[in-house]
């Protein structure tokens, strides 16, 4: 009896020394440090989605747009719900938390989304190549984007609770925009980045060797962390959409021009960079070694 009364002591003290535990309580639930609950909110955000596919693959047909529609609905919640925690921990924690978060949470992505991509112009390069119609395109697009815009009222309820220091206010305050420099500026290095990654996404997975995924995260990241003090390197419409639209310091004009028209025209200028002769003859020449 001692010793299994003396467990929740060991473990409460071992949690102190680790720092998960031991906070304010007056601020803090149960004196958890801050970081920890915003771990836990996008755990559950992902075990939540993750219940979420496997309803979705369970009553619709495969290949279906349905399910199309469905899963991509899934992943934009998921993408953006995530991201609205890591905005807390980059307030607090720095940028190079933020970069270890995402670089996580996108190689974990990678695995579980299977086609889905909660990226606007995923879809607009495929419709770009003949792969899919235009109108099939900007259904995907649609749903993408009503995904985005609705992910707030889920995060605000958590934020609501204010379990911790960090989370107080943050439910209700105004946000501030991210963008750093000039709507030209800013479209610039969204358009310039966005191309580079899709560039090297695209060329990873011709590739296609073991590591390619953890790769393409952390060359990803990499390119959000060189523009995080400028634009806030979001490379995703719909994500900068959820996360930033409406906010202090930036018009619709200047947010769509940025986020959507940028972004946008980078990822299809990489289709015509992944199509040049340079990058076709470079995947052969590595195709014979």
């Amino acid at each position: 009896m001692k010793s299994n009364a003396g467990f929740p002591r060991l473990l409460a003290k071992a949690l102190k020394n680790v720092g998960i535990l031991g906070n304010s309580k007056k601020h803090n639930v149960f004196g958890l440090h801050p970081l920890s609950v915003s771990v836990i909110y996008i755990l559950v955000t992902l075990y939540l989605a993750s219940q979420l596919r496997k309803l979705v693959t369970a009553f619709t047909k495969s290949d279906s747009l349905a399910r199309q529609l469905l899963l991509e609905l899934v992943a934009t919640f998921e993408l953006c719900a995530a991201c609205f925690e890591l905005i807390i921990v980059a307030d607090n924690w720095g940028v190079n938390a933020y970069a270890l978060f995402l670089l996580l949470l996108t190689i974990w992505w990678s695995t579980k989304w299977g086609d889905a991509t909660a990226c606007p112009y995923c879809p607009m390069e495929e419709a770009f190549a003949g792969q899919r119609t235009w109108k099939s395109a900007l259904n995907i697009i649609g749903v993408q984007l009503v995904a985005a815009l609705l992910t707030f009222k889920y995060v605000q309820v958590l934020w609501a609770i204010e379990l911790v220091e960090t989370h107080k206010d943050k439910a209700y305050e105004e946000c501030a925009a991210d963008l750093q420099v000039d709507m030209v500026m800013g479209a610039i290095v969204e358009c310039a980045l966005t191309c580079l990654c899709r560039v090297m996404s695209k060329i990873l997975a011709e590739k296609s060797f073991r590591c390619s995924g953890v790769v393409d995260a952390a060359f990803a990241t990499t390119m959000v962390v060189l523009a995080f003090n400028i634009s806030g390197g979001y490379f995703n419409p719909a994500l900068a959409t959820s996360l930033k639209f409406g906010c202090v310091g930036n018009t619709a004009v200047e947010h769509i021009v940025t986020y959507w028209i940028g972004s946008c025209t980078g990822a299809l200028l990489s289709c015509i960079i992944f199509e040049s002769n340079a990058v076709q003859n470079f995947l052969k020449r590595g195709k014979e070694e």
